[in-house]
């Protein structure tokens, strides 16, 4: 019952996000794992190693920070997360996606759980990341609200 309301939440997100109705090119893969921590009542800050694979280009390491606004209350365990990444242009040039993302997220998870989240941001807010499947992660975790990253 509450992974419907998470997915029918995600759903809405997603729909209503004007920066998905742009014509993007999907230009890579980004991967995130970590976010071990505890998630207090009004949020979460949690830290990520990432790794994006462009489609054409080596790839590049990133550190993030995820800090969650909303209801976050749990434990969890490592997490991984997975997007694909959209651009305005196939041209990806080095360090494009660095900076801050801002979107909504939802997730659930007692023993082992999922969620999603789609941001928005990057180099002029140009970049959109988009789940390609939902993050996989340990623990006992409610969290709904909006999500903030920054990419270094």
């Amino acid at each position: 019952m509450r992974a419907r309301f998470f997915t029918s939440l995600l759903s809405a997100a997603l729909l209503s996000s004007p920066a998905l109705a742009q014509n993007n090119v999907a230009v890579g893969t980004l991967t995130c794992t970590g976010g071990q921590g505890v998630g207090l009542i009004l949020g979460s800050q949690k830290s990520y190693r990432c790794t994006f694979s462009a489609n054409a280009g080596p790839v590049e390491s990133y550190t993030a920070t995820v800090t969650k606004v909303g209801l976050d209350i749990g434990i969890t365990g490592e997490t991984v997360m997975v997007w694909t990444v959209l651009a305005a242009t196939s041209d990806v040039r080095p360090g494009i996606l660095a900076g801050s993302y801002a979107g909504a997220a939802a997730g659930a998870s007692v023993g082992i759980g999922g969620g999603a989240n789609v941001l928005v941001g990057g180099s002029s807010n140009s970049v959109v990341l988009q789940p390609v499947s939902v993050q996989g992660q340990t623990g006992l975790n409610i969290a709904v609200g909006v999500a903030g990253m920054t990419l270094r």
